[in-house]
Protein backbone atom coordinates (compact mmCIF):
# COMPACT_ATOMS: atom_id res chain seq x y z
CA UNK A 1 0.00 0.00 0.00
CA UNK A 2 1.82 2.70 -1.25
CA UNK A 3 0.77 5.78 1.27
CA UNK A 4 0.36 8.67 -1.39
CA UNK A 5 -2.42 6.44 -3.05
CA UNK A 6 -4.35 5.71 0.27
CA UNK A 7 -5.99 7.92 3.24
CA UNK A 8 -7.35 6.88 6.31
CA UNK A 9 -10.71 7.80 6.93
CA UNK A 10 -11.25 6.15 10.42
CA UNK A 11 -9.78 4.74 13.54
CA UNK A 12 -12.35 2.86 16.26
CA UNK A 13 -13.32 -0.30 17.28
CA UNK A 14 -14.17 -3.69 15.68
CA UNK A 15 -18.30 -3.55 15.57
CA UNK A 16 -17.98 0.82 14.16
CA UNK A 17 -14.73 -0.70 11.49
CA UNK A 18 -17.44 -3.78 10.31
CA UNK A 19 -20.22 -1.22 9.79
CA UNK A 20 -18.42 1.10 7.84
CA UNK A 21 -16.69 -1.38 5.78
CA UNK A 22 -20.13 -3.26 4.85
CA UNK A 23 -21.31 0.22 3.94
CA UNK A 24 -18.74 1.01 1.78
CA UNK A 25 -18.41 -1.94 -0.41
CA UNK A 26 -22.48 -1.77 -0.62
CA UNK A 27 -21.35 1.45 -2.67
CA UNK A 28 -18.23 -0.17 -4.55
CA UNK A 29 -15.62 1.19 -2.52
CA UNK A 30 -13.49 -1.74 -0.97
CA UNK A 31 -11.41 -0.23 1.94
CA UNK A 32 -8.25 -1.89 3.37
CA UNK A 33 -8.12 -2.77 7.66
CA UNK A 34 -5.49 -2.20 9.09
CA UNK A 35 -5.57 -3.89 12.28
CA UNK A 36 -2.25 -3.20 14.61
CA UNK A 37 -2.65 -4.79 17.47
CA UNK A 38 -3.72 -8.23 15.63
CA UNK A 39 -0.13 -7.31 14.05
CA UNK A 40 1.78 -6.79 17.39
CA UNK A 41 -0.10 -10.05 18.71
CA UNK A 42 0.52 -12.65 15.96
CA UNK A 43 4.42 -11.16 16.49
CA UNK A 44 4.42 -11.84 19.77
CA UNK A 45 4.12 -8.92 21.51
CA UNK A 46 1.40 -6.84 23.98
CA UNK A 47 -0.60 -4.38 22.37
CA UNK A 48 -2.43 -1.30 23.55
CA UNK A 49 -5.26 -0.92 21.44
CA UNK A 50 -6.13 -4.38 20.86
CA UNK A 51 -9.65 -4.00 19.11
CA UNK A 52 -8.81 -0.87 17.13
CA UNK A 53 -8.56 -1.02 13.55
CA UNK A 54 -8.10 1.60 10.87
CA UNK A 55 -9.99 1.98 7.56
CA UNK A 56 -7.84 2.96 4.93
CA UNK A 57 -9.50 3.76 1.10
CA UNK A 58 -8.20 5.02 -2.53
CA UNK A 59 -7.64 8.65 -3.06
CA UNK A 60 -10.46 8.63 -5.86
CA UNK A 61 -12.65 7.28 -3.60
CA UNK A 62 -11.72 9.41 -0.54
CA UNK A 63 -15.00 12.13 -0.57
CA UNK A 64 -17.73 9.48 -1.14
CA UNK A 65 -16.31 7.20 1.49
CA UNK A 66 -15.83 9.63 4.25
CA UNK A 67 -19.08 10.92 3.59
CA UNK A 68 -20.00 7.23 4.45
CA UNK A 69 -18.55 7.67 7.87
CA UNK A 70 -20.01 10.56 8.43
CA UNK A 71 -23.60 9.03 7.89
CA UNK A 72 -22.82 5.71 9.72
CA UNK A 73 -21.10 7.89 13.10
CA UNK A 74 -24.08 10.34 12.68
CA UNK A 75 -27.16 7.00 12.62
CA UNK A 76 -25.06 5.44 15.92
CA UNK A 77 -24.86 8.38 17.56
CA UNK A 78 -28.79 9.07 17.13
CA UNK A 79 -29.43 5.40 18.09
CA UNK A 80 -27.42 5.59 21.51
Amino acid sequence: MNASEYSKIYYGNFILVTRIKSELERIGIIPIIKDEGESQRLAGFGSMNQGYQEIHVHNDELEKAVAVVEQVKTEMEASS
